[in-house]
């Protein structure tokens, strides 16, 4: 796609651009492309092909694509590793380091067969590279400080060049100092599209990337030697409820991709489809193979795309199925309370804490309808409110929201399904009384009284 300022800024909404004499400071790297930098947060619209090969491009949630210019036959890129400051949802963020004022960093969309040439500029405080995973290339353009390659000086600017040889979901991330670098939130998502336009074609496609951090409530930077302990799980470094929702029209095809850069696995459950997985990190699973679940298992290290079709309207829970990953700033060293008696002894710690609440006697969902005090920073464990009241989650989870009449090019949240009366679940109120009937050739059948429980609080958010 060549592009020109004024459309980068039309077309990306909120998408600023930086000179390439200002990024490497010379003038000799005149010719290098301008990179764009993002600040914003919010979801920006999908990065549609004016030139050169059509496909549909991808949605990255909570995130943007990165714009590039023609070369020649060359597709041009630009990236910046610099330190950030992101929101991982409205109340916390943390001090970070990314690509192009994010992270993770702008997503790469390029056609399979596609020349590529990626500029990387350092601006960080020591040395960086870039990997680019899954891909195909030459070994020198591998990104692996010191075995491929010199190190990313700080204030240089490198290049890479290779030709894409297969379609498919790949990321990028640095391969120097990595347990710091990618401890700090530096990665991205790298998508290469089919030649053939209709091969495997979806409507929707949504991409996003898993990581972890440990950010002690009042503090801002992430504890990088942390290996199992981590408080905030992430999906394009965003918590629940600061995750995008992943919208479709009733009846689109839709594509979700994901990567895992965690230290550990992830099982992303989708509640109310089976859908069949598509797509790894090694290339496309041959549609006669592509096999059906409802839950599948991300490796650290790997990716994974499954498909589905959007025919059942709804709002949909997806999110990774280890408990713990559902939760925001959880502490492990808390005691299990379940069934302990602790009013004696409440009334002789208010004593000397009045704010003293007792918990967890009954179990832990009062957290999620509590709004206590917090440190400075930080946000609940449990938290985010629906339309019936707390939904009593955090971290990696989000709401796969469809909807029948949606325009194709249409993302914004819908707001709270409305559900067909007689279809929620609610309190039952037993039998109704029998009445006194004429006699009937059949028996009459019996209907139930029910009552939709009143919610205990209204959403925010339910402006609909």
């Amino acid at each position: 796609m060549s592009v020109s300022r004024r459309n980068f800024l039309s077309a990306a909404g909120g998408i600023t651009l930086v000179s390439a004499s200002a990024v490497s400071g010379r003038t000799a790297f005149a010719s290098v492309p301008e990179a764009p930098t993002m600040k914003s947060p919010q979801m920006q619209p999908p990065l549609v092909p004016k030139t050169g090969p059509d496909y549909n491009p991808v949605v990255t949630l909570n995130g943007w694509t990165l714009p590039w210019r023609m070369n020649g036959d060359w597709k041009e890129f630009h990236l910046v590793a610099e330190p950030v400051v992101r929101e991982f949802a409205p109340g916390m963020v943390g001090h970070l380091w990314g690509y192009n004022g994010q992270s993770p960093g702008p997503t790469i969309e390029a056609v399979e067969g596609d020349k590529v040439r990626l500029f990387v500029t350092n601006k960080l405080p020591e040395h960086t590279t870039i990997h680019w995973h899954g891909q195909l290339l030459p070994s020198g353009m591998d990104g692996v400080g010191g075995l491929t390659q010199p190190h990313i000086p700080v204030g240089k600017t490198f290049v890479y060049e290779f030709q894409l040889q297969k379609s498919g979901t790949f990321m990028y991330h640095p391969h120097a100092d990595e347990m710091v670098q990618m401890a700090m939130g530096m990665m991205g998502f790298f998508v290469v599209h089919p030649k053939d336009p209709a091969f495997r074609r979806v409507d929707r496609d949504f991409v996003f990337l898993m990581a972890s951090y440990d950010i002690e409530p009042g503090t801002y930077v992430p504890r990088v030697a942390e290996m199992t302990d981590f408080n905030m799980w992430t999906w394009n470094t965003r918590v629940f409820p600061g995750i995008d929702h992943i919208v479709a029209g009733k009846g689109d095809k839709v594509r979700i991709r994901f990567g895992n850069l965690t230290m550990t696995n992830h099982l992303i459950h989708m509640h109310g489809y089976d859908f069949k997985v598509s797509c790894t990190d090694g290339g496309w699973v041959p549609e006669e193979a592509a096999w059906p679940e409802v839950t599948i298992d991300c490796a650290v290290g790997q990716m994974r795309a499954f498909d589905f079709v959007a025919d059942k309207p709804g709002d949909w829970a997806i999110h990774c199925h280890k408990s713990h990953h559902t939760m925001n700033a959880m502490g492990h060293d808390l005691n299990t309370f379940i069934g302990v008696d602790k009013r004696k002894v409440a009334k002789k710690i208010k004593r000397l804490v009045p704010d003293y609440m007792p918990m967890g006697t009954a179990g832990m969902a009062d957290m999620g309808e509590m709004e206590m005090p917090l440190p400075d920073n930080t946000l609940p464990m449990m938290t985010g409110w629906g339309q019936f009241g707390s939904i009593e989650m955090g971290g990696m989870f989000s709401v796969v929201k469809v909807r029948e009449g949606l325009a194709a090019n249409d993302y914004k949240d819908p707001g709270w399904f409305k559900h067909p009366e007689g279809t929620v679940a609610c309190e039952w109120k037993g039998e109704p009384k029998k009445t006194e009937r004429a006699p009937s050739p059949t028996p009459a059948r019996r209907t139930a009284e029910f009552n939709v429980v009143k919610p205990g609080r209204k959403s925010p958010h339910d402006n609909h």
